[in-house]
């Protein structure tokens, strides 16, 4: 090290891509998180619906220790029995037929962004390329995938981006129609827009937009990344629609924590993604995979999405109840556990009383508040949590 180079604090030793909370946290259980100071914290933010077990689950944990015991890392170049375990264990309980695992969920929607292609360039011979995308979606943070969101703001200060992205007004099918050509190899989508403001799909929308996606031979790409994992009250947000998506996306909840994505395709998909077509040298390791079974035994296992659905009707009735009539409140919106109260103004200084308040929630958008509490979070935690909300947003009424 330099003589001269001057010792910095050691959060100086990360670059600032973050706008972090002078919190620190250091231990969590189930709903509860804890800072360096002692403070307690209920957590209706899930690490961004990432903990979707609670933190610290006992199966995930236990699982985790015994293959630490075991084997870390080999190479793809090798089978791998937890990650053939834990691929069969998403086909068994989806519409896919076969699971690329990555390391997140930019990485999932990046290769499902390049499976898409590959299948109509390779497979069917038609040279297309366009992927349609909606506006206010987020799909990522890598160059394919902040092309395909539909947001400027993560954009900026990055071009030139990849060509071969369309975006059009979410749930119009009209603007849908107009942006299909004979390029158009996949419309990619969220059920819920989740960063975008806690938007679900529109059910009609979604019909015709298969019915159109068949006639022209185009892929349908659902990003699960925020919304699988039981959050919405089904193991996965297509299933409220009815439809099969070509290929899903996951990551977030699909390791309780532990870094983990995947592409789910049907079978068709195989022969787009042969050997040497794609990649990942840390792509379902034994460690990872091992958390993915585990988690997804527990989820299944105990009926999770059933629980999600029940205790998000829940939640939104009492937000609904106690938030009647308050003009700083637009709307309640969400499905399951994955719940929105737009307001009318920015809600940043909301969420920073809320962590005083010893609540942890999260934005989605400028004037939104986002909820996202685990799978197994109890009435009680959900009477506090909209006890504390109901008070922080009469009294920004009165401001």
């Amino acid at each position: 090290m330099s003589d001269t180079k001057v010792a910095a604090a050691p959060e100086q030793s990360l670059l600032p891509t973050y706008a972090r909370y002078p919190i620190a946290l250091v231990k969590g259980e189930g709903s509860w998180l804890w800072d360096d100071k002692g403070n307690k914290y209920l957590d209706f933010m899930s690490g961004i619906a990432v903990t979707n077990l609670g933190h610290a689950p006992r199966q995930v944990k236990e699982a985790l220790i015994k293959q630490l015991d075991e084997l870390w890392h080999v190479s793809n170049l090798f089978r791998i029995p937890n990650q053939e375990e834990a691929a069969h264990l998403i086909t068994s309980n989806s519409s896919g037929d076969a699971v690329f695992f990555c390391n997140s969920g930019a990485e999932a929607n990046e290769a499902a962004i390049k499976m898409a292609r590959r299948y109509q360039q390779k497979v069917r011979s038609n040279g297309r390329y366009e992927i349609i995308t909606f506006a206010q979606s987020f799909h990522g943070r890598t160059l394919a995938t902040l092309t395909a969101t539909g947001q400027e703001k993560v954009k900026e200060g990055f071009a030139p981006l990849p060509e071969g992205f369309k975006y059009i007004p979410y749930n119009d099918i009209e603007a849908l129609k107009a942006a299909i050509s004979d390029k158009t190899a996949a419309v990619m989508l969220e059920m819920i827009q989740a960063e975008g403001g806690i938007y679900p799909a529109d059910p009609a929308f979604v019909q015709e937009m298969v019915q159109l996606c068949e006639e022209n031979g185009i892929l349908i790409i659902v990003d699960e990344i925020q919304t699988g994992m039981g959050r919405t009250g089904k193991l996965f947000a297509y299933e409220h629609y009815g439809i099969e998506p070509d290929i899903f996306t996951l990551a977030k909840g699909l390791g309780s924590g532990f870094p983990v994505g995947a592409a789910v395709a049907k079978d068709k998909l195989r022969e787009a993604f042969g050997p040497g077509s794609h990649g990942s040298t840390f792509g379902g390791t034994p460690i990872a995979t091992a958390a993915v079974k585990a988690t997804i035994e527990t989820i299944v296992g105990e009926r999770l999405p059933e629980r999600a659905a029940e205790m998000g009707a829940y939640l939104m009735d009492e937000l609904n109840k106690h938030l009647a009539g308050h003009s700083f409140v637009k709307e309640v919106r969400g499905q399951g556990l994955i719940v929105g109260i737009e307001c009318a103004e920015p809600i940043a200084q909301v969420l920073t009383e809320a962590q005083e308040q010893g609540l942890l929630v999260i934005s989605a958008g400028p004037n939104v508040v986002r909820l996202l509490p685990n799978l197994l979070v109890t009435k009680e935690e959900v009477d506090q949590a909209v006890s504390i909300l109901t008070q922080l947003l009469s009294n920004a009424v009165k401001v």
